[in-house]
């Protein structure tokens, strides 16, 4: 979560003194992307504390959303943390020329709200949260925003089942690394396939606050942070989090998208990566612990010329539990097919073995009464001849198979579980 540092200059800001707040937008000449991209088509949806439609910056931006707490308002937000993360995202201003107030990064994406807890202090559980992200790729979100970590730091099957299902559905889910400085990024943001962001400042420099470690994948400004905040007099509030970072990684996403929608959210995450830098750190080799695979760049995420790459996430999928119960089940009844067919083909044999064994018998008989109608005399059919004779029968069963000659072709390498690298598909020099 972020928290909240108000505006000091007056008890109501100027228009002007609100938009001059906003850094990022010079950092990430904002002006240039927005002549490319707006996010406009683009759906991302907020699972948070609520959205407040009604401020200035957001109106007409947010759609009617769904309360998970008990049947509440999802515009209804008394905390103000997800209005900020909404209007970090799609906010656009307002009067003349939209000049006041402050703009977020996709201006023209529409903002899904998904409330999950209400008060600052509330718990967000897996249950609710988890519920509201199979809501959202249900209603179409292109990306889902998930600016907190898991209750008591692991997410529960709920929640991975819900991740899983919109990595599946080809939505891209970013979420925040967390706040504690702890080397260690938290949960959902370290599940495969999740955007993981950290937070820098205004040197590009990793927040202490700033969760690091395996796992990070993306970083993006996360101090000073100006946000819309309904909750306070002057409507508006300044922060530190990741919370914030996470917000301008899911409103970057939204460009991407807006501006390539036939690529797969595995395709739009490969570009953020590709087209993030290490800026002025030198030295560093991706995926570093500190800056993941580096700070993102919207400009350059929507005027790079980076190929499309597999459609595959690279940073992973998560895989859902209940598709591996199918697979399995798939497989036992193959396995019990196979079964039904070995003992088919072993009755057979037995049936077979069974004639051949009357047919001996037979033989049998017949040269014994040869024999004797021939004395014994050791000619054609005797002891000796019957056994040369009976030496010619195959055996009644085949040696079976070798094992290796049953396995098949080795599995490509997309068919493991594992993460593959994004930076093994010769990507451009970071730190650009």
């Amino acid at each position: 979560m972020t928290g909240a540092l108000l505006l000091t200059s007056a008890s109501t800001a100027s228009a002007d003194y609100v938009r001059d707040q906003q850094w990022v937008l010079d950092v990430f000449a904002m002006k240039d992307t927005w002549a490319v991209t707006q996010g406009q088509g683009v759906t991302v949806a907020v699972v948070d504390s609520g959205v407040d439609g009604s401020h200035p910056d957001l109106t007409g931006q947010v759609l009617k959303g769904k309360d998970f707490t008990g049947g509440g308002n999802a515009q209804d937000d008394l905390s103000g943390h997800g209005t900020g993360m909404a209007s970090i995202i799609a906010a656009h201003g307002h009067g003349t020329g939209n000049s006041s107030g402050m703009i977020g990064l996709a201006p023209k994406a529409k903002i899904l709200p998904l409330r999950t807890y209400q008060k600052k202090n509330d718990k967000n559980p897996d249950e609710a949260w988890a519920a509201a992200v199979r809501y959202a790729v249900d209603q179409g979100a292109k990306v889902i925003n998930l600016s907190f970590g898991a209750d008591g730091g692991k997410t529960s099957p709920v929640g991975r089942e819900a991740i899983a299902y919109a990595e599946a559905h080809d939505v891209v889910v970013v979420a925040a690394a967390g706040n504690t400085g702890a080397v260690a990024v938290e949960e959902p943001a370290a599940l495969p396939g999740v955007v993981s962001v950290g937070a820098v400042d205004k040197e590009a420099n990793r927040w202490n606050g700033s969760n690091s470690g395996k796992g990070l994948a993306l970083m993006a400004p996360g101090v000073q942070v100006l946000s819309a905040d309904n909750t306070e007099s002057q409507k508006y509030s300044l922060s530190d989090g990741t919370s914030d970072a996470t917000a301008f990684v899911s409103a970057t996403a939204a460009l991407v998208r807006a501006k390539y929608p036939n690529l797969t959210a595995g395709q739009v995450i490969n570009r953020l990566i590709k087209s993030a830098s290490f800026l002025g750190h030198k030295g560093l080799k991706a995926p570093d612990e500190e800056y993941g695979y580096g700070i993102i760049r919207p400009r350059q995420a929507v005027t790079m010329n980076i190929p499309p790459g597999p459609k595959t996430n690279p940073l992973g999928q998560l895989q859902s539990s209940t598709s591996t119960s199918t697979e399995s089940s798939k497989a036992t009844g193959s396995s019990t097919q196979a079964e039904k067919k070995d003992s088919s083909s072993s009755s057979i044999l037995v049936v077979v073995g069974a004639i051949a064994a009357i047919v001996v018998i037979g033989v049998i008989a017949l040269v014994v009464v040869r024999s004797r109608r021939n004395g014994g005399s050791g000619g054609p059919g005797s002891r000796g001849g019957a056994s040369s004779q009976y030496a010619s029968y195959p055996p009644a069963q085949q040696p079976y198979p070798s094992s290796a000659t049953n396995q098949g072709p080795p599995p490509s390498p997309g068919q493991y579980p594992h993460n593959p690298n994004p930076y093994s598909q010769q990507p451009p020099h970071q730190g650009q």
